[in-house]
């Protein structure tokens, strides 16, 4: 799939632009803070129904008008289809092939992407929360279910939560509550474990290929889930159901205490070991640089493999993070199958021949024009 037109209005600095790209590698050069990225992030909201650089949709609005709009064109296999996001103080619209969806989990995963940015080099080292968030996302946009029972979870955990701490306070001794709401907790806490746990064995086995091949045969990559409760990928659900249950009552008065869910989906995390040791902990920065690539080249080849079709990459300044032979491995890959998006301040250090056939856009303040 790619995108061959893009319309955006009153989003960020852009008021209004209109811009036709090739089903092959674009090239947006700028200095920085002209609106580069913010190209970049437009074609990712189109998809996500959410940016990747801010949780608040009120900053995707240009400043001093009331809604910001992305529109594209996509081309699938089976031909075009229009795409259109609408951002406004009251909430988000989305429309797939002119038909307004009325849920966004029915929305996401029409057009698949794969975001390449700076900040997924902390994918191994940086917080539980950023490799829960990097995985709740890409199962969303093979999974709307998955997506669908998210969604319903953060809802019965907040539920919960605010439970607990009225026990805590002791306002409300309702124990008979607090089952009813765990028992809807656990059940949808158990499903997006085993589908958790059912992506990262997926991502390892094309993770594992891609890795051995960027170290030259020398590392060999093990992806493992870490759920905070102690269940394991072979369990029937029911048997992880009856863990947790138990985790339950263990944990109970402890979580009554202190007014917080204290297991569960919202705690787990997922380790990388290279060659049998942490990466995070133990890891050379190179290594944890290597991983973090291996990875999202794999999620390329994961997304293929469900859908049928690749999804569009969108490589947000990190070229200019990785060493040449990173680099060349990278586009190397890529070349001929997946339509790239690179934004970058200039390409004069990258030799390569999959950037020297592509299209390049100059951005300047807000404008945006063809390069040569």
């Amino acid at each position: 799939m790619y995108i061959d037109k893009l319309l955006l209005r009153n989003y960020r600095n852009y008021e209004e632009l209109e811009i036709s790209f090739e089903n092959k590698v674009n090239v947006i050069l700028g200095e920085n803070a002209q609106g580069k990225t913010n190209v970049m992030e437009s074609i990712y909201v189109l998809a996500m129904a959410k940016s990747h650089r801010t949780s608040n949709d009120k900053d995707l609005i240009k400043w001093d008008t009331d809604y910001a709009k992305i529109e594209g064109t996509l081309v699938k296999t089976h031909g075009k289809v229009p795409m259109q996001l609408v951002v406004s103080k009251k909430g988000k619209k989305a429309r797939y092939n002119h038909i307004e969806q009325r849920k966004l989990s029915q929305y996401i995963g029409n057009m698949n992407v794969v975001m390449f940015a700076p900040e997924d080099l902390n994918l191994v080292k940086g917080s539980p929360q950023v490799r829960r968030r990097f995985i709740d996302m890409e199962i969303g946009q093979i999974s709307p279910i998955y997506l669908h029972d998210m969604g319903q979870y953060q809802k019965i955990l907040h539920q919960r939560n605010s439970f607990l701490k009225q026990m805590q306070l002791s306002k409300n001794k309702d124990e008979t509550m607090l089952e009813i709401l765990t028992e809807q907790f656990i059940e949808l806490a158990v499903k997006i474990v085993a589908k958790r746990f059912e992506f990262l064995r997926l991502l390892q086995s094309w993770a594992i290929p891609i890795h051995q091949g960027i170290s030259r045969g020398l590392e060999t990559l093990d992806i493992r889930y870490k759920p905070s409760v102690d269940v394991s990928e072979e369990q029937e659900l029911s048997k992880m159901k009856s863990i947790f249950e138990d985790k339950f009552q263990a944990l109970k008065k402890r979580e009554i205490d202190r007014g917080v869910t204290m297991f569960g989906p919202h705690r787990d995390d997922v380790l990388f070991y290279v060659n049998g040791k942490d990466v995070q902990t133990f890891g050379s920065q190179g290594q944890q640089r290597t991983t973090a690539l291996s990875i999202k080249m794999a999620e390329i080849e994961l997304i293929h493999s469900e859908i049928r079709e690749y999804p569009i990459l969108l490589l947000d300044d990190v070229l200019s993070e990785l060493d040449d032979y990173r680099q060349s491995h990278l586009l190397h890959t890529i070349q001929g199958k997946v339509q790239t998006f690179v934004t970058t301040t200039n390409i004069d250090g990258i030799d390569h021949q999959t950037l020297k056939e592509a299209t390049t856009f100059q951005v300047d303040s807000g404008t945006i024009k063809m390069g040569h």
